[in-house]
């Protein structure tokens, strides 16, 4: 794949990190919106941090508690809002939940929807984030709270990129939570919640290191939202043009009312999944 043009992303055009070089990614990376919201806001807010400077222990402790809120945050939020299945079951709620999480399951090489989206996570991060660090630091810790927020965010992204990109990391912690993380994706969604960290996972048991220690799940790619479902809660169905299968990468057609599911015998493999 061809290095896009810059700001690209204006274009909607489709990035299969499958095809993607290491190079690809890194330009495709700085030159997303999201990404660049991220690195602007961190700015700004470790500008203020220093401006306001106070006192250095508090800002420490500050941007520490943000280290540890982050990847707790991340966990709840992935295990009990992004793989719940009460937001496809509205539909005011549906169209949202497609976008931030199930058609990254659907399709996991698509750089367009694997980062969350800007609307929630800023809001979301610095909502939780900034009010941490003034309770701790004040002003300055508020906003250098936010400001090493927004470094971790972008760390989080692109690794979660590298974890889905056609490429072998050489360092190691990459490669591993790479393999944890696409256990995730192509045998058992109901674990390994992390990106970069699997403390919680571990903490509260959904963590698993090999295959063998979970069953191969049948709603690995759609997170529960099967052709019956659909049939009852449409929204998604009719929004996605078709959806994937239970337990391997097919579709299930869509009927005059966006429901139907589509013959074994016209199921196709999803380009680069197994």
């Amino acid at each position: 794949m061809a290095v896009s043009e810059p700001f690209s992303f204006l274009k909607h055009r489709k990035h299969n990190l499958d095809r993607m070089t290491l190079g690809d990614l890194v330009y495709s990376f700085f030159t997303y919106y999201a990404v660049l919201a991220y690195i602007t806001v961190g700015i700004v807010s470790l500008v203020y941090a220093v401006k306001w400077f106070d006192n250095p222990v508090r800002m420490l402790l500050a941007m520490l508690a943000a280290s540890v809120v982050f990847p707790f945050g991340w966990y709840l939020v992935h295990k009990n809002i992004l793989h719940s299945r009460f937001l496809y079951k509205t539909p005011f709620t549906a169209a949202t939940w497609k976008r931030i999480h199930f058609d990254h399951h659907q399709d996991p090489n698509d750089l367009r929807v694997l980062f969350g989206a800007l609307a929630n996570v800023l809001p979301t991060v610095g909502g939780v984030i900034a009010p941490i660090g003034y309770l701790i630091g004040g002003k300055s810790g508020a906003a250098a709270a936010l400001g090493w927020a927004m470094v971790v965010t972008c760390f989080y992204e692109f690794c979660h990129c590298i974890q889905h990109l056609n490429y072998t990391p050489k360092l190691g912690f990459l490669k591993e939570i790479k393999r944890l993380h696409l256990s995730h994706h192509y045998h058992n969604e109901q674990g390994n919640y992390g990106i970069t960290n699997y403390f919680w996972d571990r903490l509260f048991g959904t963590f698993y290191s090999k295959a063998g220690e979970k069953p191969k799940s049948p709603t690995v790619f759609n997170l529960g939202y099967t052709a019956e479902e659909a049939k009852r809660y449409p929204w998604v169905d009719k929004l996605s043009n078709g959806t994937r299968g239970d337990d391997h990468p097919r579709r299930f057609w869509q009927g005059k009312e966006g429901q139907g599911t589509q013959p074994e015998d016209a199921s196709a493999r999803v380009g680069g999944e197994p």
